[in-house]
């Protein structure tokens, strides 16, 4: 299946897609007006089945300054989209990106994208080889 990743951010947004079950980090958009049409174009374009969104809550469930903007965000590509849009997990993403990125490129929301979004292919293969 073929996925599109998000790392929602107030400012950016970070996007991955999957072919062959492996993420790759595909780009960073701002999050103003244009943000959901681009997203759309990008699901319809590369004909994706599905889009998974990082929860921005703690590992403990808490919420932060940006879960219910992240829940809004979710909300409205589930009314702009015509596949599945989840929740997944995306606690340490940004760091765990830091780690592999080059020197000076730190702070990568495309690459935090793919982790998360790898994360979740890798979560759910089991799954996947279940119904093949």
């Amino acid at each position: 299946m073929n996925i599109l990743g998000i790392d929602y951010g107030a400012k950016r947004v970070g996007i991955a897609t999957s072919r062959h079950d492996i993420a790759f980090p595909h780009s960073v958009l701002a999050n103003d007006s244009s943000l959901i049409p681009q997203i759309v174009k990008i699901v319809e374009d590369a004909r994706l089945e599905k889009v998974v969104v990082g929860d921005t809550r703690s590992f403990d469930g808490r919420e932060n300054a940006i879960t219910k903007e992240g829940e809004a965000f979710m909300d409205a590509l589930r009314t702009h989209l015509e596949v599945p849009v989840e929740p997944v997990l995306e606690v340490g993403s940004t760091v765990e990106a830091s780690r592999y990125a080059p020197e000076g490129s730190e702070h990568n929301d495309a690459a935090a994208a793919a982790i998360i979004l790898q994360r979740y292919i890798d979560m759910h293969a089991g799954a996947a080889d279940s119904m093949r």
